[in-house]
């Protein structure tokens, strides 16, 4: 079977693929990343390269990238002017995919196998334009890493439009009208995956389990989890502006009917409550209300502010590599 021949399935796909990988502070990892990448893409009869964006790391992690890409000219590297979130990187990425039929995204630190491309690679051959993966369990995931993803997916699937099964991750691949797609949406505050899940493509799902980090520590703090969590909610779901309407109605619903029964009780059944009791007790549940409207009106304001101010997702400071002047 001809190289043409293998990289082209009946449903007509083409045979160059890029992997997308954002890199901070992964600088002890990215030879083996290499050598894995360089053995499961070798033993397909696909075209490839391997764009490697660094996003702001402080550990040395960019003059790796630059020897692995003099060494090999497949490997290309993305240097950012400063850390701009692991969203942007993987954004940039596939941005800067230019000629793939299909773009692959996984993180530097083994924990996304490339062993598992060639399933992805697969199930595109058969005609799905998204290819996701379900992490079925992670080797080295704190107790509270745990709870906090259940409960991110669990308001995700409740609260929001999109399809979004529990334990998904950032590790699959997306054809080419896909990156077509996603190159037209340009809000600032993004969720990455959210936004693949939300285009509605042909999609279908791997499971896999995530080894143990094998160097270096987690690039994503607790912190920047939730962060990430509470940025993806907001974008997606109108939920928390609704509930505080519903507690605003909910609190009044309460509060009439104890004022009346406070006044019954004053007037007629001769207790003694006092007038700045009743302002005490109205006042502060109206302050209550108010200020959970605006903390929740405050995160879309945010959300609105970024996108009007129209600032760049992203500045590419230097980059690494054979690129085509396309890119």
């Amino acid at each position: 079977m001809t190289h043409d021949e293998h990289s082209r399935s009946a449903s007509g796909r083409g045979g160059k693929i890029s992997l997308v990988v954002p890199v901070y502070n992964e600088g002890q990892g990215l030879y083996a990343l290499r050598d894995s990448i360089t053995a499961v893409m070798d033993a397909t009869a696909y075209e490839w390269d391997c764009i490697l964006v660094d996003d702001g790391s402080r550990d040395g992690s960019w003059g790796i990238v630059e020897e692995l890409s003099a060494a090999d000219p497949r490997f290309k590297g993305l240097m950012f002017s400063r850390n701009f979130g692991k969203e942007m990187a993987l954004t940039a990425g596939v941005e800067h995919a230019i000629g793939a039929d299909a773009v692959v995204c996984l993180d530097a630190d083994l924990q996304h196998p490339p062993e598992i491309i060639p399933d992805l690679l697969a199930k595109w051959e058969e005609g799905y334009d998204i290819v996701a993966t379900i992490r079925e369990k992670v080797a080295d995931y704190s107790l509270v890493k745990k709870l906090g993803s259940r409960t991110f997916y669990w308001f995700m699937s409740r609260f929001t439009d999109l399809d979004l099964p529990p334990n998904s991750t950032d590790f699959r691949l997306l054809d080419r009208k896909v990156v077509e797609t996603l190159s037209k949406f340009t809000e600032g505050s993004r969720m990455f995956r959210g936004l693949i899940d939300w285009m509605g493509y042909k999609k279908t799902y791997i499971s896999f389990c995530a080894p143990a980090r094998s160097q270096g520590e987690p690039a994503y703090s607790v912190k920047k989890l939730f962060d990430l969590a509470i940025n993806s909610f907001t974008s997606f779901s109108l939920v928390p502006l609704r509930l505080a309407g519903y507690l605003g109605l909910l609190i009044m619903t309460v509060t009439v009917p104890v004022l009346g029964l406070m006044v019954l009780s004053n007037w007629f059944l001769g207790a003694n409550i006092t007038a700045l009791a009743f302002f005490t007790v109205f006042n502060t549940l109206l302050i209550g209300i108010v200020l959970c409207a605006l903390g929740m009106m405050s995160l879309y304001i945010g959300h609105i502010h970024t996108e009007v101010v129209n600032r760049p997702l992203y500045i590419v400071r230097s980059r690494a590599g054979t690129w085509d002047e396309t890119q």
